[in-house]
C-alpha cells in the first residue's frame, strides 16, 4: 500500500507521520506542496518524479509551514487529486472549511457552540467600540497558528493607534474578548474520524497565551464529560479524519476557541503517552482495506 504524507519536511509531526506510514507499509513519501506540479490536462500531479494519482491515498498533515490564503490554493490541488479517485485524509474541502478562522467561527456559531464574544469588522471605530465593550480584547489574524500575529489590546491603552497600525496589515479584523482561563491552561480535545481519543492541556508559562511558541508546555488532563461532548459537537460539522478542538474552561463554563485540521501529535505523546500518529494511520489503512 502506497500512502503519501502531505507535510513540511523537518516538521516534527510530519516526519513522525511519514515514519509511521513507512513502518506500517514499507513506503515513505513526504510531500512538500510547494514542490508539486498539477497537470490538469493529463490528470496527473507530480512530486519529484512520483505521480500522486498513482498512490493508494494521501494523508494531509500540513499544507504549509505558515498559515496564509496561499494554503487554499494548495488545498484546491489536493481537491483535484481527491475528486479524481485518490482518497485524501482529511477531505481537502473539509480542511478548507476550518483553515480560515472566520469561516470556522461562523460554522461553530451556527451550530450553537459557545465561544468567547467575537466581533468582525473592517472599521477602526467599530473595532475600538468592541475593545471598549470587552475591556480587553485579542486581535487574531484570519490565518495563523500558535498565537502568531495575535495582539492584546486594552481600552486603557492607546487603543486607536494600536488598532490603526494593526488594520494596515489585517484589513478584516477578528476581535475576541479576552477571557480568564481556569488554572492558566486550555485544552486540546482530540478526535480520529469523529471518535474521541484523548485530551491534553496547554499551560501558560509567563505569557498571555498557552502556545508552545510563547513558552507554554503540555500537561496531562482528564476532562469532564461536559467538555468531551462539547468538543464532539464542535468537530462534528467539519467531519475531519483527525482534529483537535481547542477548549477553554472559564468561570461561566467551557467555550471553544477553534477546530483545527492540523493538530500535532507531540502534545498528545508528551502529555498522554499516546502515539496518535500510529492510531491515525491504523484508521486510514482500515478504511482503505
Amino acid at each position: 500500500m502506497k500512502i503519501g504524507i502531505v507535510g513540511t519536511p523537518g516538521g516534527w509531526s510530519s516526519e513522525m507521520l511519514a515514519d509511521t506510514v513507512a513502518d506500517s507499509t514499507g513506503y515513505r513519501l513526504l510531500i512538500d506542496m510547494k514542490e508539486v506540479r498539477l497537470d490538469m490536462q493529463n490528470r496527473a500531479c507530480w512530486f519529484k518524479g512520483t505521480n500522486l494519482m498513482t498512490l493508494d491515498a494521501l494523508i494531509v498533515k500540513k499544507v504549509g509551514a505558515w498559515y496564509s490564503p496561499d494554503l487554499l490554493d494548495r488545498l484546491e490541488i489536493l481537491r483535484f487529486v481527491h475528486e479524481n479517485g485518490v482518497p485524501v485524509f482529511s477531505n481537502p474541502s473539509r480542511i478548507i472549511s476550518v483553515l480560515n478562522r472566520l469561516s470556522c467561527t461562523t460554522t461553530l456559531h451556527l451550530a450553537g457552540i459557545p465561544m468567547p464574544p467575537t466581533t468582525i469588522t473592517e472599521n477602526i471605530d467599530e473595532a475600538l467600540n468592541a475593545v471598549t465593550e470587552y475591556k480587553t480584547a485579542v486581535f487574531k489574524p484570519l490565518y495563523s497558528s500558535k498565537g502568531r500575529g495575535m495582539i492584546v489590546v486594552s481600552h486603557s491603552d492607546d487603543a486607536r493607534s494600536i488598532i490603526t497600525e494593526y488594520a494596515k496589515k489585517y484589513r478584516m479584523m477578528y476581535i475576541q474578548k479576552a477571557i480568564d482561563l481556569e488554572e492558566d491552561k486550555d485544552l486540546g480535545v482530540v478526535f480520529i474520524q469523529g471518535k474521541y481519543l484523548t485530551t491534553y492541556a496547554r499551560c501558560k508559562n509567563g505569557s498571555w497565551n498557552t502556545t508552545t511558541a510563547s513558552g507554554g508546555y503540555y500537561a496531562s488532563h482528564t476532562p469532564s464529560m461536559e467538555v468531551i461532548e462539547l468538543a464532539r459537537k464542535a468537530q462534528h460539522p467539519f467531519k475531519l479524519d483527525f482534529t483537535c478542538v481547542d477548549v477553554a474552561i472559564t468561570p461561566e463554563g467551557p467555550v471553544v476557541f477553534e477546530v483545527s485540521a492540523f493538530g500535532g501529535f507531540k502534545g498528545i505523546l508528551e502529555a498522554r503517552g499516546i502515539n496518535a500518529a500510529q492510531l491515525y494511520v491504523d484508521a486510514v489503512m482500515k478504511e482503505l482495506s
